[in-house]
């Protein structure tokens, strides 16, 4: 398969490349493009042989749901059997904007789209782009993000096209994405919102909006192989580079939007020197701050900032960027400070942890038995 590729012109778009778009979603195919958060691949909602090619395509578990997409609150009504008044309250609040709700689904939706739960995703984008493609195309539109399943999730049009390439129609380059993670998901299928993946939304936000919010096991640990996912990135290894990844973070996780530890840095140093002496290509992430404090070596250690820790904005604007350009310079092994939990630091350590497959050490640990 062919996949066209097309700049879009934000300043003056043309309506008849998103014509093109909207005519391949109408028929069944895929268009990936640009949103606030990551590039997501899109197909009608709608349409469960459409649903079918996003997992075929990405190689996605078909229990692993989709998030649909639309453009405005009238899009809603048709997907949904019921809107809770905690939803209209945050729809108010943060729509649009990289905010996701579980709610009850209606018939309408394919299970396809669902991974064979009663509830669906519904998300209403910011970029104008997207939103766009959506009011062309007249559907509502499924689009997990646009990468192979586990990988980490593409922030420019060229990651979309190192993974799709050859299996997907279209991609629209909108140019870099300005959040970086993808959208926060909270599930208001029941009683009380239950927090599914952390995001730019955070649960600081969501809480002075919606009273209590409760956190799903997933967000903190694995998820038992026996239970159906209600939403994306809670189940499957996600986000994560060919290299193996270990974050290394103080056993009672003192690191701060100011500072991490002088003894995570020794740690790091100390792994690394390990994995050179043993010919291994070795990644460092780390922010402004530290940068100098890791040694490059003979070329063999990479190490890449990912801005200042005391900006959580750019970690997650760079950190798929980096953990792909990891994999593009052929690292065997990735060490990754740790970061702040709070507001949106949950979802930069959310993504970390789930991209180590949980696999955290601490520098009490390498200190006592090495690694």
């Amino acid at each position: 398969m062919n996949t066209k590729v097309v700049k879009i012109d934000r300043e003056h778009p043309d309506p008849a490349v998103f014509e093109e778009a909207a005519r391949i979603l109408r028929g069944g195919g895929l268009v990936a493009f640009p949103t606030e958060t990551v590039y997501g691949l899109g197909a009608n909602a709608l349409d469960e042989e459409a649903a079918r090619r996003i997992y075929a395509a990405k190689g996605r578990p078909s229990d692993n749901p989709l998030i649909a997409h639309i453009a405005d609150e009238e899009g809603l009504a048709p997907l949904t059997a019921e809107i809770p008044d905690m939803a209209r309250r945050l729809m108010k609040a943060f729509w649009p904007g990289p905010l996701t709700m579980i709610f009850k689904k209606s018939p309408a939706v394919p299970y396809s789209t669902t991974g064979g739960l009663d509830t669906v995703a519904v998300r209403m984008p910011s970029d104008e782009a997207a939103r766009r493609l959506i009011r062309t195309a007249g559907i509502p539109i499924a689009a997990p993000s646009a990468n192979t399943s586990g990988r980490p999730s593409p922030t420019t049009a060229e990651h979309v096209a190192q993974d799709m390439t050859g299996r997907i129609e279209m991609i629209l380059d909108g140019g870099p994405v300005g959040i970086g993670v993808e959208s926060t998901i909270v599930d208001v299928s029941g009683p009380q919102p239950v927090l599914l993946r952390p995001g730019a939304v955070t649960m600081e936000m969501l809480e002075a909006t919606a009273g209590p919010v409760a956190v799903d096991p997933a967000i903190t640990g694995p998820m038992r192989a026996d239970v159906k996912p209600k939403a994306p990135g809670m189940k499957y290894r996600h986000y994560a580079p060919s290299a193996e990844l270990i974050l290394v973070e103080e056993a009672a996780h003192t690191e701060s939007r100011e500072a991490v530890s002088e003894a995570v840095i020794a740690a790091i140093n100390r792994l690394a020197d390990e994995q050179s002496r043993l010919g291994k290509r070795v990644g460092i992430l780390c922010t402004d701050e530290t940068r100098n404090r890791y040694e490059q070596g003979d070329g063999s250690r990479m190490v890449r900032s990912l801005g200042r820790r005391s900006s959580a904005d750019s970690i997650a604007r760079n950190l798929f960027a980096a953990l792909r350009e990891f994999d593009d310079l052929g690292a065997d092994i990735i060490y990754s400070e740790s970061f702040s939990k709070d507001h949106l630091g949950q979802a930069i350590m959310n993504r970390l942890t789930k991209a180590a497959g949980y696999h955290i050490v601490s520098p009490e640990e390498i200190g006592k038995d090495g690694q």
